[in-house]
Order: C-alpha cells, then sequence, then structure tokens
C-alpha cells in the first residue's frame, strides 16, 4: 500500500498551517496514496505561550481538526494527523494529541503524548513540556488501510517499551510524528527510528517539522520510513513537501519469521534479582 509523509514547516498561524496540510492531503490523494501521515503539532508551532494560548482550542473548536477532516473525506484518503496542541486536560492543562482520520473524515482513534520533554540542552534551549501539557495514559493501536497502527508522539521514540506494547497489541506500523530539534536529531534521530522498527519488526513511519519556524525554533526535518528490517527506505532529508513509500505487510511477516522477537519476549521484572 502507498503512504505519502508531509514534511511541514508549521508556524504561529493555525489557519495557515491548516491550509499547508489540505494541500498535502490533495498531493498525498492525487499521488495514489491511501493514507498520509503529518508531523507532531501541525497546526500551531510557538513556543511563546502567551501568543500561542489564544489560538489553542478544545477539539470541537480546533479549526485546523475540523479543515484536515473536510479534506479527508473530499479526497478519499486516510490522514494520520501527527499532533495538535488542544484544551481539554483532566488537571487544566493542555493535551498534544494525535488523531487517525479516515476517509470519510470520522475519526477513528485519538493519543496523547505519554511522555513529555522537559530538559536544558548545552544549546541554551530549555523545554518544558510539562508545564503546559498533561500526559496521556494509553498506548493506542488502530486498524487502517495499510495495517494495524500504533500511535505515538515524538519523545516517546526513547521509551522503547511503549513500542512492546503496541506491537504485542498487532501493530504492524509505527507512527512517529515529531519536531525533533537540531542537536538531538543529529545526534540520535536515525538511530533510536531504526532501533524502534528492529526492536518491533514493524515499519516506522516518521512525518517530521524542519527548518526555521516563525517562533525562532528549528526542527531537524528527515522524515523517515523504515521496513521491519532497519532500512531506511524514505529520507526526505530536510525539504518541505510531499513524499511517497510503499509499505509491504509481508515484510514485517517475513522479518517476524526470520527473528520471532514478539513471539521470543519474556516479561522479566519479577525475575530481577538485586544483589
Amino acid at each position: 500500500m502507498r503512504i505519502a509523509l508531509a514534511q511541514m514547516q508549521s508556524g504561529i498561524d493555525p489557519q495557515s498551517n491548516a491550509v499547508a496540510i489540505v494541500q498535502a492531503i490533495g498531493s498525498a490523494a492525487k499521488g495514489g496514496a491511501a493514507m498520509v501521515f503529518t508531523p507532531e503539532m501541525s497546526g500551531l508551532l510557538d513556543r511563546n505561550r502567551a501568543r500561542a494560548s489564544g489560538h489553542i482550542m478544545t477539539e470541537d473548536q480546533d479549526i485546523v481538526l475540523s479543515e484536515v477532516r473536510r479534506a479527508a473525506a473530499e479526497y478519499g484518503i486516510w490522514v494520520s494527523l501527527g499532533s495538535l496542541a488542544l484544551k481539554g486536560g483532566s488537571d487544566g492543562r493542555l493535551v498534544n494529541r494525535s488523531f487517525l482520520i479516515d476517509a470519510a473524515g470520522s475519526v477513528r482513534a485519538r493519543y496523547d503524548k505519554i511522555h513529555l520533554f522537559d530538559v536544558d540542552l548545552p544549546t541554551g534551549e530549555s523545554w518544558r513540556e510539562s508545564a503546559a501539557y498533561a500526559p496521556g495514559k494509553e498506548a493506542v493501536v488502530a486498524d487502517t488501510p495499510v495495517g494495524r497502527l500504533g500511535l505515538s508522539i515524538c519523545y516517546d521514540l526513547r521509551f522503547p517499551a511503549l513500542y512492546a506494547v503496541l506491537s504485542e497489541a498487532g501493530a504492524t506500523i509505527l507512527s512517529i510524528p515529531a519536531a525533533f530539534t537540531v542537536p538531538t536529531g543529529q545526534a540520535h534521530w536515525h538511530a533510536l527510528m531504526r532501533a524502534r522498527a528492529i526492536e518491533n519488526a514493524a515499519w516506522v513511519v516518521s512525518a517530521a517539522q524542519v527548518g526555521t519556524h516563525e517562533d525562532g525554533r528549528k526542527t531537524y526535518g528527515h522524515s523517515l520510513v523504515v521496513d521491519p528490517w532497519g532500512e531506511v527506505v524514505l529520507d526526505m532529508g530536510e525539504q518541505l513537501g510531499v513524499a511517497f513509500a510503499e509499505l509491504e505487510q509481508e515484510r514485517c511477516n517475513e522479518v517476524r519469521t526470520q527473528i520471532p522477537v514478539i513471539a521470543h519476549r519474556r516479561a522479566v521484572s519479577d525475575a530481577l534479582v538485586v544483589s
């Protein structure tokens, strides 16, 4: 099955970002894709929280989600909307939420980012996601035309236990939309994406943000598709736009037969000995 990835440079205006996403959905559909994947924070990327707050809505009010659902139905294509910043956290904080939207424009699944990025980087950049966002509590898998999809977002990438849960629940494709910083991207992006694919004998699809954004941040790009053997079959580099890849379900079956990592997993926490 053919998929498309949209590599974006989202900015501080949700309406402009919605236009870009809809254009990408149209391009993906015209290119024959059954499904298109977009990056983390597709609808708004603004580290100025005071300015951003006026654009962040509840799910039923969000213009980006509304436009994406409309476009999915218009073009008859599934959309994995990487994530949106939304009001609605149980403790009053925001949520970083990914959506799976079918070809009729209906929301089939939602996933709230579980692992939040709190760090001070050597470059002087400081990130405190937990100051604004509540963590999700549930892992999510859903059936799609291209296979069973396990949802995650960006920093989740560094926590392999999540992907073990997803693959054990039948996921053969792992979606990891991202807005990776340049230093961490250069150091870890390809290695971690390939590791998650190899550990789970699953396809990894990672649509990413790229370039210098309106709020001043710089993101790494390199949207990837990695096959279940760990081979990179698509790397978009620093190019904006839409690119395509073919996902072969049989490839997942072949790798899991050669190295049956799912079947061979054992719970080890109860067997831990501390001496």
